[in-house]
């Protein structure tokens, strides 16, 4: 018996503008279905989204919800005009006897449903949105970007939610752990055309790339067809004219479909450069201390940071991360204990609240009025790196068009506007990057692009993210917070925290806070001969082995291709000189290990 689809769109098409976002668009969504749908910032997968769940209406085709089904939609800016509290806008539309999924749904997403909603935080906002989503329970769930916001405590709870429901789900998210865990299907929405697999999400970027190459291939076909019927064209003409003129019609019909072919846009051009080299020594501090009240940040806790250290900070929301690497940064006195700071550091912040963008200001005002940026006298210009160049060219290295160049930052999505961001901090130079939440709204290629930028960069990075993924592939070493003022430094990223901790390698300091004996980390450094940092070291040096023996073999995989050289040069040449870089890298860090290791027998 034939399933009855929850929703059915035919023939759907829309237009903002004059321009289309996408056109002839059919999906059919059945019961179960768990569904990741993907692309490209700005590509309207929000959009396309707002369609399913009968906000917004198409220009062309039909949306079909099955009869007696109900859809529910979480949003990413939610409206709660009148509304008192988070927890009545979360149980409007539930009977008095369903308010408990409410409470539930809060404890797992920790919102507070007593907190007002004229001074709840846009987090806020979105839990509580997500909270009467599952309180809801529709037969068919639209979530737009539902991690945005929560902690990696929370996540799990929903991932853990999402996985025992019998609804169907659609899902946008940044979030690639979340995905691969959740999906068995992807939607993909590129140029205005949707695909479908009926896969995880796991299996999608080799899927894109086998479609990209397709297109690359085909294109070329087409691009040599062409040359040569204009040839033919110039040059066999004048003979037998009427016969040919079929021929000159396919000349016209080709060169009309190569025209109307939308190419894919490219990757972001962003660029990390690190200004003069820092002190060997970035930050070091010592045992220290620092509350609000009764609510303890940290308490005797210790990190030495060195030149070119990743450090990532985790923990639940409101543990006092940011806080944390305020005063590590000396933005914030502790209240105990030291932070020395190294010598000739430039620091440059990316802050997850956005708030070094003005919403009223155009994307060209957010560049020419940063004092750091301006050139002198130039009204049309930017400081990149040293360079002058013109505003619009700049922000097209960061995918924005010369349209959007006058637009006021309030126009731009979530992705957009941490692009702007991150356009306004490469254009310094720094030697120390702290990035608080970079990754919310972010597509996924401009993630690989940013985590390969991070590889390169000389510096320093000081990290705070829920992104599980995107931890495991920068991080070398974790600092976790974990209430109460425990915050416990471990080697690598988010696995290697958690395979630590189920392996009972947690330091003594969880249980003791102000120990009077020296820390056992420091005594299992002074017996093996090893000094703190270098013990460190040692423990993140395997997970640095591995990342740069993977990236290795994706490059030398790339580079396989016997076309690439004659199709790509350019790739190609990037692509060798990466994997010279790596396995020059690779070398340093296993001649490193094997010291450090040989020093830690010997003594």
């Amino acid at each position: 018996m034939a399933r009855v689809p929850l929703l059915q769109l035919t023939g759907v098409s829309l237009t903002f503008g004059g321009e289309p976002v996408f056109s002839g668009i059919d999906l059919t969504v059945h019961p179960g279905d768990r569904i990741a749908l993907v692309g490209r910032n700005g590509s309207g997968k929000s959009t396309l989204m707002k369609v399913m769940a009968g906000l917004i209406e198409p220009d062309e085709g039909e949306v079909i919800v099955g009869p007696g089904k109900t859809v529910g939609y979480m949003e990413q800016h939610p409206n709660m005009s009148g509304f008192a509290t988070l927890g009545d806008y979360a149980a409007s539309g539930l009977e008095p006897g369903e308010l408990y999924k409410v409470e539930r749904a809060g404890a797992g997403l920790k919102f507070d449903p007593a907190r007002p909603v004229a001074t709840a935080s846009g987090g806020e906002r979105r839990r509580a949105a997500l909270a009467r989503l599952m309180a809801e329970a529709p037969d068919l769930m639209l979530l737009d970007e539902p991690t945005n916001h929560l902690d990696i405590e929370a996540i799990q709870w929903l991932e853990a939610e999402l996985r025992a429901t019998r609804a169907a789900y659609v899902l946008i998210s940044h979030d690639r752990a979340f995905l691969r865990a959740l999906t068995r299907a992807t939607l993909w929405l590129d140029r205005g055309v949707l695909r479908r697999q009926d896969k995880g999400f796991a299996e999608f970027e080799a899927w894109r790339d086998k479609v990209w190459a397709e297109e690359d291939q085909a294109r070329h076909k087409l691009d040599r067809l062409i040359k040569a019927e204009g040839r033919w064209a110039v040059e066999g003409i004048s003979a037998r004219r009427k016969r040919n003129m079929g021929r000159v019609r396919r000349l016209q019909q080709m060169r009309a479909e190569r025209a109307a072919q939308i190419r894919r846009q490219g990757a972001a051009a962003m660029a990390l450069e690190s200004g003069p080299k820092s002190g060997r020594k970035v930050i070091e501090a010592r045992n220290v201390g620092k509350a609000f009240g009764d609510k303890v940040i940290v308490r005797d806790f210790s990190l030495t940071v060195m030149r070119g250290d990743r450090v990532a900070f985790v923990g639940p929301n409101g543990v006092g991360k940011t806080t944390l690497l305020k005063i590590l940064l000396g933005e914030v006195e502790p209240d105990e204990g030291t932070v020395t700071l190294g010598t000739n550091l430039e620091v440059a912040v990316f802050d997850q609240a956005r708030e070094q963008l003005d919403a009223d200001a155009t994307l060209w005002e957010s560049l020419t009025h940063d004092p750091q940026m301006k050139v002198s006298g130039r009204s049309d210009q930017v400081m990149v790196r040293g360079t002058p160049r013109h505003v619009v060219g700049y922000l097209k290295d960061f995918l924005f068009d010369e349209r959007q160049a006058r637009a006021p930052v309030r126009s731009l999505s979530g992705g957009e506007k941490a692009r702007l961001l991150l356009a306004r901090i490469m254009a310094r130079q720094s030697n120390l990057l702290v990035l608080d939440e970079p990754t919310n709204d972010l597509d996924v290629e401009t993630l690989d692009l940013l985590q390969e930028l991070l590889d390169d960069y000389d510096g320093t990075v000081l990290l705070v993210s829920h992104d599980r993924d995107f931890l495991d592939r920068v991080a070398t070493l974790t600092v976790a917070m974990e209430g109460d003022g425990r915050a416990v430094v471990y080697a690598g990223g988010w696995s290697d925290y958690q395979a630590q901790r189920k392996e009972g390698q947690r330091p003594e300091k969880l249980e003791k806070p102000k120990p009077v004996k020296p820390k056992p980390r420091r005594e299992a450094a002074q017996k093996s001969g090893l000094t703190f940092t270098e013990k460190h070291r040692l423990e993140a040096l395997p997970a640095e082995i591995e990342r740069l023996e993977a990236e290795i073999a994706k490059l030398q995989q790339l580079l396989s291709d016997p076309e690439l050289f004659t199709r790509e040069p350019a790739k190609f040449n990037k692509a060798t000189e990466a994997l010279i870089e790596r396995q020059q890298k690779l070398a340093a860090a296993e001649e490193e290990w094997l010291e450090l290791a040989e020093k830690a027998e010997g003594s």
